[in-house]
């Protein structure tokens, strides 16, 4: 037995996961599968959870004294690594916690951090990481210094010489530098950020006559798999949290007189950290600009209700428009009880049900978003300058044409067009468009 809990050890940090539920609240917090989900996701192994109710939240170790130390006594039995909490923490309370327990204590944000630090790949999302985690670990610094001293002691014993969840990635390096210097730091983040994001917008507006439609939902909803399904993209599809962090984007041809720019983006989930959706507001900026957002649901998934509702609070914090969203139900495949997607139909009877992984009704969803893009037909005559190549080009490609004037500077395009691609005419800003009665 000895030699397999050093293999454990070498393969992933033994983790008890601790629920605490304020009574009166059950709803609310009422498993740790999602929170075993994300461990496993950071490379942790779940060897036992504690789940407790309490009366009211204890402000030096939240769960209080007694029902600590039941926890340090199931941290002996199990020779686990690391307690990570489903509640957010105070410094203070996490300070304590650890003195009591005697190995590192994390919550679910710093959790969830920690999974962005390794899922990082391009420049922006590294510092949108490193940002999140300066400002919400800044006073917590002292402890995780601690915690560094603690591993980098340890390099000798497996796991440690990695890092260990909630040390890894940018948080490691930025928590070598000296406490007066972390503002500083993310001042440059957010500068670097900052100029990022304007490049980001100029891109966008640069595509303003190209439809554009971005994949939003749950972690783990299948959005990559749809977008490989629908575009043949070949993006990384994992059945993993977070496994996209970075915008894709790839050409959707609807159909033989529409096409679009697909967009996939990151994950959410619930209770996402506020600081992590303000530093991704860059990232996310596809879905606050999007013609159509595509709302992928795992209509499999036990808490699909509450992870519509979490995907609906992000879009609304991120100020993108309820308006243009299509619902889509995914994973019809996996679904044991079809009473599930009946009851969400009524709730979202224009929803899509599909199976990306399976490409089942990818068709039929196909036919939904050219319809939507169409939108209702609109009779119009659209003035433009002849010099102005791009938006003839555009109503060329995107519209029904039934006649074209010239004049000695002008083009008078008379046209038939679906209202939802008039934003886009209006953004190449014609010298005049005139809707026919």
């Amino acid at each position: 037995m000895e030699n397999g809990r050093d293999q454990l050890r070498v393969e992933g940090e033994r983790a008890i996961l601790v629920g605490a539920i304020l009574r009166g609240k059950e709803k609310d917090n009422d498993n740790l599968d999602e929170l075993a989900s994300l461990v496993s996701t950071a490379g942790g192994l779940v060897v036992d959870r504690f789940l407790q109710k309490i009366s009211s939240i204890n402000p030096a170790t939240y769960i209080g004294s007694g029902k600590a130390q039941m926890l340090a006594n199931r941290v002996q039995i199990n020779e686990a690594d690391v307690v990570i909490f489903n509640n957010d923490l105070s410094p203070g309370q996490i300070r304590e916690l650890e003195k009591i327990v005697e190995v590192k204590v994390l919550d679910r944000s710093e959790l969830i951090l920690d999974i962005f630090a390794t899922r990082a790949k391009t420049k922006q999302a590294k510092l949108q990481v490193e940002l999140a985690q300066l400002e919400y670990t800044y006073p917590r610094l002292t402890r995780m210094w601690s915690h560094l001293d603690t591993v980098t002691g340890a390099a000798s014993g497996g796991a440690g010489a990695v890092g260990g969840i909630g040390t890894r990635g940018t948080g490691e390096k930025q928590l070598e530098i000296d406490r007066r210097l972390v503002n500083k730091r993310i001042t440059e983040l957010k500068r670097e950020l900052a100029v990022i994001e304007k490049r980001r917008e100029r891109e966008i507006d640069a595509r303003s006559d190209v439809y554009k439609i971005c994949l939003v939902g749950y972690t783990n909803a299948g959005k990559s798999t749809l977008m490989n399904s629908i575009t043949g993209a070949g993006v990384l599809a994992e059945d993993k949290l977070f496994a996209t962090l970075d915008t894709r984007t790839k050409r959707w041809k609807i159909d033989s007189s529409t096409e679009a720019l697909l967009s996939d983006t990151v994950g959410f989930v619930r209770n996402l950290p506020h600081k992590l959706v303000e530093s991704f507001k860059a990232t996310l900026a596809e879905a606050i600009n999007a013609d159509l957002l595509i709302h992928v649901v795992d209509v499999s998934s036990d808490e699909v209700y509450s992870q519509i509702e979490s995907v609906e609070s992000v879009l609304k914090e991120i100020g993108a428009d309820s308006n243009n969203v299509m619902v889509v139900f995914n994973k019809i495949d996996a679904l044991t009880d079809m009473a599930t997607l009946e009851s969400l139909k009524t709730i979202y009877p224009k929803a899509v049900s599909v199976s990306a992984k399976l490409d089942h009704n990818i068709e039929l969803l196909r036919e939904r978003v050219s319809e939507f893009v169409k939108g209702k037909e609109l009779h119009l005559v659209v003035t433009s300058r002849i010099s102005d190549g791009k938006l003839q080009s555009f109503l060329n490609a995107s519209a029904q044409i039934i006649s074209q004037d010239y004049t000695d500077e002008f083009v008078l395009t008379e046209c038939k067009i679906g209202t939802n691609k008039l934003k886009s005419v209006r953004q190449l800003k014609p010298e005049k468009i005139e809707i026919i009665a």
